[in-house]
């Protein structure tokens, strides 16, 4: 079993900057596929960005591409999400997920991860 825990959240006006974080531990080889997704209130979990275990293959949502970049540290097991250029539609729960499959396109489903972390809030203000 993995556990994913995320960190970063918070509080920034509109047009700021915040990163998060996606800390793994426990059966790390199960997370080639490391992603965040996002639900705001009264919405469906979306789908945010996604990266393979050698951090050469990503794809993002088209609501944060050029915005929102995804990396990854395996020498820390820990994923980050830099997020730019925020909007007050950019707040939402973030979630960071990870599965054993990298989907690229495809894996823009919720259903297709198998690990969640609890989530970190972050609140953009206009």
């Amino acid at each position: 079993q993995v556990q994913l825990i995320e960190s970063g959240g918070g509080l920034v006006q509109a047009g700021g900057s915040l990163r998060l974080s996606c800390a793994a531990s426990g059966r790390t080889f199960s997370t080639n596929a490391m992603g965040w997704f996002r639900q705001a209130p009264g919405k469906e979990r979306e789908f945010v960005a996604v990266i393979n275990w050698s951090g050469r293959n990503t794809y993002y949502a088209d609501s944060v591409k050029g915005r929102f970049t995804i990396s990854r540290d395996n020498a820390k097991n820990t994923v980050y999400l830099q997020m730019n250029s925020l909007k007050p539609d950019d707040t939402a729960v973030y979630y960071c997920t990870g599965d054993r499959s990298y989907r690229g396109p495809d894996g823009f489903r919720a259903n297709d991860y198998e690990c969640w972390g609890q989530g970190t809030q972050v609140t953009v203000s206009s």
